[in-house]
């Protein structure tokens, strides 16, 4: 039997890389996002490369009725969700508190915190449910980041969500130990894919800024990361995961001059 493997977010960045390292191995593909056309384009490509299943749930995360209608709605056969990477999520605006955009705010925290939850509340209760059946352990790995640890200047609300991320999936860790349920975050440093471009509202030129003098990770690089943590023993359960890359110490001390 093909293991399943459902990925928000997965129309760009992480979760693309992501749809692409699991398809590579076996698995076959749940994956979600708001942009139905991009769905469409990775699930083509997927399908010729890898030869695997794909279901397309187009759909917005921070909509909680269209969160629990599409994974409720879900074929029986694709329910059988062996891994949940629960990905999506953003930045927008980096800006002093007292300067900041409100909706800006809201979007992360509606996002970052409250889709996330519908997301991982909507695949626990179908990978609890499975493991009471037949003994199935399922695995949800967040994705929050090393911004979920350290608060840096103009990062506030940012932060915050990815510091709740991090309470959550402790959590879930403790809540979930009754059904088997791996509960992991994976926590990046800085990687160059389309977050600072959303970031920074499509200011290419603000956002390439951000990895002067650097070779950041690739959104390859932490799916890698998050593959690997589904292929430790069924006893082992990787907690955390933090990365960066080598030039990174923290949210605030690089050492950007580029070795040759």
């Amino acid at each position: 039997m093909q293991k399943i493997v459902f990925i928000t977010g997965a129309t760009a960045g992480f979760g693309k890389a992501c749809a692409f390292k699991f398809a590579a191995h076996g698995y076959d593909i749940i994956i979600n996002g708001r942009r139905a056309d991009r769905l469409q384009q990775i699930a083509d490509e997927l399908e010729r490369k890898f030869n695997t299943a794909v279901l397309q749930l187009p759909f917005d995360v921070q909509d909680e009725k269209a969160v629990f209608e599409a994974i409720n709605s879900i074929p029986a056969e694709w329910k059988a969700i062996d891994v949940l990477v629960n990905n999506a999520g953003l930045a927008l605006g980096r800006d002093y508190f007292d300067e900041a955009d409100l909706s800006d705010w809201n979007t992360m925290i509606d996002t970052n915190v409250k889709g996330f939850l519908y997301v991982a509340r909507a695949v626990s209760q179908l990978m609890a449910e499975r493991h009471t059946a037949t003994g199935a352990i399922g695995h949800i790995i967040n994705m929050g980041s090393i911004a979920g640890r350290e608060v840096y200047e103009k990062g506030n609300v940012y932060c915050a969500s990815k510091f709740a991320v991090d309470a959550i999936t402790r959590a879930m860790r403790i809540d979930l130990l009754r059904h088997r349920i791996k509960v992991t975050s994976v926590n990046p440093g800085a990687a160059e894919t389309e977050f600072s471009l959303v970031r920074f509202k499509g200011d290419e030129q603000t956002a390439k800024k951000i990895y002067d003098g650097l070779q950041p990770l690739s959104a390859e690089d932490v799916a890698d990361a998050v593959y690997y943590c589904t292929t430790v023993p069924t006893h082992v359960c990787i907690n955390e995961l933090t990365l960066t890359c080598l030039q990174q110490a923290n949210t605030i001390y690089f050492d950007r001059e580029l070795v040759k």
